[in-house]
């Protein structure tokens, strides 16, 4: 009598034969060769000349690049310039570009693209220029032959931050029309997709000038502003890497992952409109700067990890910060609420704080100093803005009157401390200073290292001693990462640098 086998037992056969032919083919399925890693914002533009928000920078890192380049230690690398020179008087930079290099598209970098890009950041065409960087350049020109081509600067007046302003001035093709929907770059990425409050996901390109990078296939930037989302999503292994974790929450991750941890170059600052009563009266901003206990926000926001300051720069840039400064408005209680009476409000006032809700760190700020305000009669009702609104409404209108967010830090003075310039676009602080200005142009114009620092120290005390804000901390910069995770580098400088992350587990799930 044959015997018969049920459907059933004939499909756990197949599994089985199935199961068996993987492992005969190599063992374990191998791993996509891919890492997710959290941003808590979308980017303002992709277009990179128009972008001003640090987070974008943070992510189009990976696509785009300059004639030279950061690396970890702040230093400059060449990039596309393979090598430069610099005139005797400092009045003219001529840049070997490198030979073979190539567009996202496929076409080869010139010259030509190199004078568009910066003369399209200089607004030569259109007379308003995209960055305020480069005003001492006076013409860009081109020189060499098609396999040795040379790009020339010719600036009216010397400008010592040239060479690391360079390293943002992003190079893109010539007369290219869809950099805010595709964009194009020549760095280790390239662009695949944005999805607004999803992902921006960038993949290997494969033609990259740089031998041997990037190692990863894919990168996917996954946009979740809730922190505590973002935390679950690297538990449960959604994400891999989780920059700017919250330091209370590393308690919480198992042995799966690690940390790194530096100085993070940032200044983390209450900002107070100082068109707008009171905060136009110096002794108004005095005495809420005698109100904040820096310590205790340190402590409480940032969970003892953390730097307090005193003016607009971060200690991470040693050689030109001034200190002493951060002890300049000690906690005094009593000399604030003296101060506030001087100024005509011995009750206090009321105003608004303003912050960008999809910053958790800066709406926990906030609620800390709310409650140290109060101490001095000052009621500030907190409102929680969207980042893309604050960026319009705040930073670009000036519409606002007291307000959290973190400037980041940059390679060079010159970028950090122009924000408080008068003729700055973005000098959203309303700050004017005839003197503070005359010590930034005299700054730039210097070409001693020792010398500029005396004078970035002289703008420093400045800043701290009109308090043209409330300079509160440089949150150390806390990444979270998967053990699986390997070759990623810290910069004194707001960047995911993918190039060189790897994955060590490849061969399995």
């Amino acid at each position: 009598m044959k015997r018969r086998f049920s459907p059933y037992y004939l499909l756990f056969l197949v599994g089985i034969i199935l199961i068996a032919a993987v492992f005969l083919k190599g063992g374990k399925e191998e791993r996509e060769n891919k890492v997710v890693v959290v941003v808590p914002q979308d980017p303002d533009y992709l277009d990179p000349h128009l972008a001003a928000a640090a987070g974008t920078y943070e992510m189009m890192f990976n696509v785009y690049e300059g004639l030279l380049k950061p690396a970890p230690d702040g230093s400059l690398l060449p990039a596309l310039a393979e090598r430069y020179s610099v005139s005797e008087d400092g009045l003219t930079y001529t840049f070997s570009l490198r030979p073979g290099v190539k567009f996202h598209n496929g076409k080869p970098v010139t010259a030509a693209d190199v004078k568009y890009s910066l003369e399209r950041l200089m607004g030569t065409a259109t007379g308003q220029p995209l960055s305020p960087f480069f005003t001492k350049v006076q013409a860009v020109e081109t020189a060499g032959t098609p396999g040795a081509q040379k790009v020339i600067l010719r600036l009216k007046a010397p400008d010592a931050a040239l060479l690391s302003n360079l390293t943002t001035a992003m190079i893109i093709p010539e007369d290219y029309q869809e950099l805010n929907t595709r964009p194009v770059g020549t760095g280790p990425f390239r662009f695949v997709e944005y999805r607004p409050g999803q992902w921006v996901v960038l993949e290997k390109f494969a033609d990259y000038w740089q031998e041997g990078l990037p190692l990863l296939d894919k990168v996917e930037f996954r946009i979740i502003p809730d922190r505590e989302a973002a935390l679950i999503a690297l538990k449960n292994g959604t994400v891999d890497i989780y920059p700017r974790i919250e330091p209370g929450r590393i308690t919480e991750l198992s042995e799966e992952f690690y940390t790194l941890q530096e100085k993070q170059n940032l200044v983390q600052v209450l900002a107070l409109n100082l068109k707008r009563a009171p905060f136009n009266d110096l002794r108004v901003r005095q005495a809420i700067n005698y109100a904040i206990d820096k310590d205790e926000l340190i402590e409480l926001a940032a969970f003892g990890f953390g730097t307090k300051l005193g003016s607009g720069f971060s200690p991470a840039m040693v050689e030109f910060y001034e200190t002493g400064l951060e002890d300049l408005y000690p906690h005094n209680i009593e000399k604030a609420r003296q101060l506030l009476a001087e100024a005509g409000y011995p009750q206090g006032f009321r105003a608004v704080l303003s912050v960008p809700s999809n910053y958790a760190f800066h709406v926990d700020t906030a609620q800390i100093i709310v409650e140290q305000l109060k101490k001095v009669g000052i009621e500030a009702g907190i409102e929680l803005v969207e980042w893309a609104v604050w960026l319009q409404r705040i930073y670009q209108g000036r519409d606002y009157e007291m307000t959290i967010t973190g400037l980041s830090g940059k390679l060079d003075p010159l970028p950090v401390l122009i924000r408080y310039t008068s003729d700055y676009a973005n000098n959203f602080f309303n700050y004017e200073n005839a003197e503070y200005d005359r010590l930034n142009q005299l700054a730039a114009a210097e070409s001693d290292r020792g010398k500029r620092a005396v004078l970035y120290k002289k703008a420093q005390r400045l800043l701290a001693e009109e308090a043209a804000a409330v300079f509160l901390m440089d949150p150390h910069y806390l990444v979270a990462l998967k053990k699986t995770i390997a070759g990623y580098r810290l910069y004194p400088i707001y960047v995911q640098d993918m190039s060189t992350v790897y994955l060590t587990n490849r061969g399995t799930r």
